[in-house]
């Protein structure tokens, strides 16, 4: 017996002015930044102010949206008059992960303690490429914007595969970092201060010093240890933000939409977001199939269609209308193929509502393509 899925209310989720939080998560290449684009345009034409935060590396936000970049700081993208003639604002920015970085130690240590961080080389590799990084900082930029209150609603667009999970788990990696024994060590002499740190580094210290200076050198050392030092107060209010971040993920005000593709891969890994989301208590609104495949003579099965293609080959006759035959015939067999990914999600998951877009001839690269998108996720 085949299930059908409840369906998704995209408008109602838009539309309800507790909602103040989406994020838009999925597995790479399946369309999740067109996605929340195209949310973000359409709660802002229908009377919201929003801002669309992407922290994908690629800039195809931008130029669906006509801006010629997007960086660290909101955007104005348009302003309309929404539903009841409320004034709808949509904003955009992307994630500078750097930059964000800064800010944090810009807003919370004294200048001194603010240059001394910012110049050390450590930290200069750690805010750019340090692992968990990004997705830490996506966690600070999302608090910043919703405890700023200058937007009713903010759409998130998360990093593609798996890793978009990763902000969950920022405060706990964070924790583990700053709590470990390296780090404990490192921050050791600077907090025992005159001469009992020398005493530290003649005990535990020294030996671990010493394997430290031989494998990355004396100079890094010394950088790291200025850095853990310099951080140390400003690393309270780190992850004390993030849980704030976390627990407002939770909160009935956010819904997290999961982005999928109808193919075997990214519904597995649908799954798996829906499931994550579970665990977590995370509250889900549904998901979203991208890029379905329709049949556009729905009556005319593909094994019609073959075998009236292959009898006018047989007869030497109407090579185009055979050629149009067999066309169907795969886009029949395609849409099944895709039909039953689906069944197989929705077997797993059978209240989890879904919308489906189907398939653009073309990539959406303005605002009247994002509109277009807006509006078949609504249908």
């Amino acid at each position: 017996m085949t299930r059908t899925a409840p369906a998704l209310d995209i408008d109602a989720i838009l539309d309800d002015p507790d909602t103040r939080i989406i994020v838009c998560c999925g597995s790479g290449g399946v369309g999740k930044t067109t996605t929340a684009a195209a949310l973000g345009l359409r709660a802002a034409e229908r009377g919201r102010s929003v801002v669309v935060l992407t922290v994908d590396p690629a800039k195809r936000l931008a130029q669906a949206m006509g801006l010629t970049e997007l960086d660290n700081t909101p955007r104005r993208v348009l302003s309309v008059d929404g539903a009841g003639k409320r004034r709808g604002e949509l904003h955009a920015m992307m994630l500078d992960m750097k930059r964000t970085f800064d800010e944090i130690i810009e807003a919370h240590a004294d200048p001194e303690r603010a240059r001394q961080i910012l110049t050390n080389p450590f930290y200069q590799s750690l805010s750019s490429s340090f692992s968990g990084t990004q997705e830490y900082m996506a966690m600070e930029k999302l608090g910043q914007l919703r405890r700023s209150n200058e937007w009713d609603l903010i759409v998130v667009d998360t990093p593609p595969s798996r890793s978009a999970l990763d902000f969950l788990d920022a405060p706990e990696r964070l924790g583990r970092f700053l709590d470990g024994k390296l780090i404990r060590i490192l921050m050791a002499p600077a907090k025992a201060g005159g001469r009992s740190a020398f005493k530290l580094l003649n005990a535990g210290f020294g030996m671990v010093a010493g394997i430290l200076t031989k494998v990355i050198g004396a100079q890094v050392l010394r950088d790291i240890q200025m850095f853990v030092t310099a951080l140390d107060a400003v690393f309270g209010g780190f992850r004390q933000r993030a849980e704030q971040t976390y627990r407002l993920l939770q909160a009935p005000g956010t819904a997290f939409l999961v982005v999928a593709a109808p193919e075997r891969d990214a519904m597995r890994e649908a799954s798996y977001f829906v499931e994550r989301l579970a665990d977590e208590r995370m509250p889900l609104a549904g998901l979203v199939v991208n890029r379905v495949h329709r049949p556009l003579v729905p009556s005319l099965s593909a094994a019609r269609s073959s075998a009236a293609a292959e009898e006018l080959d047989a007869r030497g006759e109407h090579e185009l209308t055979a050629a149009v035959l067999r066309l169907h015939a795969g886009r029949m067999q395609l849409a099944a193929r895709e039909q039953r990914q689906q069944e197989h999600f929705t077997s797993a998951h059978p209240t989890v509502p879904i919308a489906q877009v189907p398939a653009m001839p073309e990539d959406v690269h303005d605002l009247e393509g994002l509109r277009q998108i807006g509006q078949l996720l609504a249908s």
